[in-house]
């Protein structure tokens, strides 16, 4: 068990801002992880993930990333974001939307090349999403679009996999299918999840933490 993610008396808030959103934060995410975190609204978890992505400097505290033992700069993460926050006017089908996640691979204005298309086809195929991979996301449901979002988070095999309340919008349709695909992508990668579906965390979880401005339990 290799430790990926190690966070140390964290404190952060948002520039310009005086109220702290997290306190003493501490907590450290193995290779074997998979970490739900629950908490009221507010409460700082998506402040949390922020940091971890790199999105947000803490104020306080530090975080480091190790791989193979050895202390890094950074991890390949994939992000499912809240679906709400996405621009379902943007010009980009179901197929760019996944293959997307594959963009840092392949040199600039070069074409993916055969593994990378059989990666997409894959990817697309497991989220349910075939027939509609031409489909622009605008035309998508909540629940669709939060599948593609989740294939371009895991369509790049990253190391740490985030997601942040994807079973908001989940279809129920899907529902099943998609905390079973958690199930095995959690061989291939730590997870983090945000949910308030402290049920569906339990049934995978190694690990349950709430979080209200610091680590209560």
């Amino acid at each position: 068990m290799n430790e990926l993610i190690s966070i140390e008396k964290l404190s952060a808030a948002y520039p310009g801002r005086s109220e702290t959103i997290l306190h003493d934060i501490s907590l450290s995410l193995f290779d074997s992880d998979f970490l739900g975190v629950a908490g009221p609204n507010g409460g700082g978890k998506t402040t949390l993930l922020k940091i971890i992505l790199g999105l947000l400097k803490p104020l306080a505290g530090s975080i480091r990333f190790f791989e193979q033992g050895q202390e890094t700069a950074s991890l390949k993460m994939g992000y499912l974001p809240q679906v709400n926050l996405i621009d379902k006017k943007y010009p980009i089908s179901v197929r760019e939307v996944i293959s997307s996640g594959l963009v840092s691979e392949k040199p600039l204005f070069r074409p993916f090349d055969k593994g990378q298309r059989l990666r997409i086809e894959q990817t697309t195929e497991q989220m349910g999403l075939t027939a509609l991979a031409r489909r622009p996301i605008g035309e998508l449901s909540g629940g669709q679009l939060q599948r593609a979002l989740l294939g371009r988070a895991i369509v790049g095999k990253p190391k740490v996999l985030i997601l942040d309340e994807p079973d908001s919008y989940i279809d129920a349709a899907f529902e099943t299918h998609f905390y079973r695909l958690l199930g095995d992508i959690k061989h291939e990668s730590a997870v983090i999840l945000v949910s308030h579906n402290i049920a569906g965390m339990e049934k995978l979880a190694t690990r349950i933490i709430r979080i209200d401005k610091t680590i209560i339990t």
